[in-house]
């Protein structure tokens, strides 16, 4: 396993709260250079927000997880942390999660399931944007 300290790739904090997805993607993504703060559910994933000392550099989440939607999770872990990239994932398609509202269009998503390669390169070309935009 990794050691905190040795953190040198981007940092995802990734949110998932079925424990075997939120396991492989965190496989995936390390396998990539990807460094991974994992949390099970909108609580986790704001204490992770507010206490991590070091940076967050894109917060992933699902969009169905207990309690909060992932787009209103993405709108509190923005307000404590500006400068994260937020990239949704969903069994639900893109186009239903944009009608409900749970999303806004154009934002950076991924429909489950989705290969390792496509997750790494999503998340390496929404980093690259440089600076956040306003359209979240």
């Amino acid at each position: 396993m990794w050691n905190r300290t040795e953190r040198t790739g981007p940092v995802v904090l990734l949110v998932e709260d079925d424990e075997d997805l939120r396991e492989m993607t965190t496989q995936m993504l390390e396998m990539r250079g990807f460094d991974v703060l994992a949390a099970k559910d909108p609580v986790t994933a704001m204490m992770t927000c507010r206490v991590h000392s070091g940076r967050i550099d894109v917060l992933l989440t699902d969009l169905g997880l207990p309690g909060v939607s992932g787009g209103e999770l993405s709108r509190s872990a923005a307000a404590v942390r500006p400068e994260m990239k937020i990239v949704y994932i969903s069994g639900i398609p893109e186009d239903i999660a944009v009608k409900k509202g749970m999303i806004r269009a154009g934002s950076p998503f991924l429909a489950k399931p989705f290969s390792a390669d496509l997750l790494a390169g999503t998340l390496r070309a929404v980093l690259a944007q440089g600076s956040t935009s306003s359209s979240r």
